[in-house]
């Protein structure tokens, strides 16, 4: 029996490692779905809404590094998955979306649920093209995984329903991708440069991103080198805070004023894989050094003295072995001193004096932190749940924090936990979400019972909009339309079970 378009889509994910695809099957999509039946290598997860189910697949891609894949019905349905798929793209996971189409003879005549996909999905994907013959399509595949395994995105792949159900073809180029690890290291007259500016002076800070995943031995030699405080942000704090006695806590709309002080008493700043988006918070009096994979980010947040590509762990590695080690240490001593301050006001916070069936948020959120296993892998609601997340929770080296760090969405919390518990189901996961964060996704609790992910769902009921209730009272607004009517979330979730 020939093999049809859908197969060759699911045996293609599947030979590249996918293992699910979230999505809400429908009339297009219905042979993907048959398909994925048909195959025991791939599952099809049904989650409630679309949204849910891009973030889910980009919790799995950004936890095992490995494509994440989601699908969304022609017109609305795929419609649902963009705001999932920016935050995919803006976090760096490669995430494979499949959005089914109209019948090709029908495009371009406004008919039942048309859209143009390539004009939606373009500014939230590396690769997004539309395929309309069996000979182009299984290249337009190859490329799509391709292109988000390498740049490490998201690719859109336009799925007319009439082509699914075509007969398959063969082609000339390759069917499957290519895995791609690569070394980047700056020039050594490079590193030879920063290592004689770094050499000339005494107040050096670092300030780390989430570039430095997996190099914190190097982090800590360097600033163990130059008497440097380490400062980090919100996506960083995971794998640059544990067992780090240099560290003085984060900077940012999150920060702390240890980190942010760090930062402005210093002579040189030295960033090291963060596109730190905040340049208010960054000192414009020092000199500035940026290293990073990108290239395309040196340079956009802040006035650089010295702009350099590579791997945070390679480039550390070579600058080493050419820095004379700092005998003086009384300026990373000041800095320590003052976040040893920092952190006996937060703990303040901690103590439970709330009223009668009433609890303190930072209470709650230290306690979870006492509580959660050391490899626990927590989600966090855009709002003043990142707030308590990030002064409360702490790294310890195995740990993982997923949020919407960069694209700043609500909701993304319960179904990022989704993903984690489905891609990860040895480790505990722990939704920590806003009242109104789990109100836009509530129907996907129903994704949890139905498929009986053991996930931990805190709910921090503020009864408003709890950040955009600050910010009003700080820019002297009245509050208004932030207060929110909710339910016994614990009962909705009860009756479902």
């Amino acid at each position: 029996m020939a093999k049809k378009i859908a197969d060759q889509l699911i045996e293609t994910l599947a030979a590249t490692g996918i293992e699910r695809i979230y999505a809400v099957t429908g009339d297009s999509l219905n042979e993907v779905n048959e398909a994925v039946r048909k195959n025991d290598k791939i599952k099809w997860i049904h989650v409630r809404h679309e949204e849910t189910g891009a973030y889910a697949a980009g919790a799995e891609a950004q936890l095992t590094g490995h494509p994440g894949c989601c699908a969304g019905s022609s017109g609305p349905g795929h419609v649902h998955l963009i705001n999932g798929l920016y935050d995919a793209q803006r976090s760096g996971a490669p995430v494979i979306a499949i959005a089914s189409a109209i019948p090709t003879y029908e495009f371009g005549t406004e008919y039942f649920q048309e859209t143009n996909t390539i004009k939606l999905f373009n500014d939230c994907s590396y690769y997004n093209e539309v395929a309309t013959t069996p000979k182009q399509f299984p290249r337009i595949l190859q490329s799509a995984i391709q292109t988000a395994i390498t740049r490490k995105g998201v690719s859109v792949i336009g799925l007319p329903g009439d082509l699914a159900k075509a007969t398959s073809a063969s082609v000339d180029s390759s069917t499957h991708a290519y895995p791609t690890k690569s070394e980047i290291c700056p020039a050594e007259e490079d590193l030879a440069q920063l290592a004689d500016l770094l050499n000339k002076h005494e107040r050096i800070t670092l300030f780390c991103g989430i570039g430095c995943r997996g190099a914190h031995e190097e982090v800590i030699a360097l600033s163990e080198k130059l008497n440097a405080p380490v400062v980090y942000t919100f996506k960083g704090k995971m794998d640059v805070q544990y067992e780090n006695p240099y560290e003085v806590g984060m900077t940012g709309l999150l920060g702390m004023p240890s980190g942010y002080y760090s930062m402005h008493e210093a002579e040189v700043l030295v960033m090291l894989g963060t596109d730190f988006p905040y340049s208010a918070f960054l000192p414009d009096d020092i000199k500035i050094v940026q290293i990073d994979i990108k290239p395309e980010r040196l340079g956009r947040r802040a006035k650089l003295a010295i702009g350099l590509c590579g791997d945070v762990k390679m480039t550390i590695q070579a600058l080493l072995r050419m820095l004379n080690p700092k005998t003086n240490d009384s300026f990373l001593v000041k800095q320590l001193k003052r976040y040893e301050g920092v952190k006996k006001d937060l703990a303040a916070y901690t103590e439970d004096k709330g009223e009668t069936n009433k609890i303190h948020p930072e209470y709650v959120m230290s306690e979870i932190d006492k509580l959660a296993s050391d490899d626990a892998i927590f989600t966090v609601d855009t709002g003043m749940t990142c707030v308590w997340g990030a002064r409360y929770l702490q790294a310890t080296g195995k740990r993982h924090m997923l949020g919407s760090f960069n694209h700043g969405s609500m909701a993304n919390a319960l179904p990022q936990a989704i993903g984690a518990a489905l891609a990860c189901p040895e480790r505990q996961v722990i939704a920590l979400c806003g009242d109104g964060g789990l109100s836009m996704t509530l129907g996907d609790l129903q994704t949890v019972v139905q498929y009986k992910l053991p996930i931990k769902i805190i709910v921090f009921n503020n009864r408003s909009l709890g950040m955009v209730k600050l910010e009003m009272e700080v820019d002297g607004l009245p509050d208004w339309q932030t207060d929110m009517l909710n339910p016994n979330f614990a009962q909705v979730q009860k009756q479902w079970e």
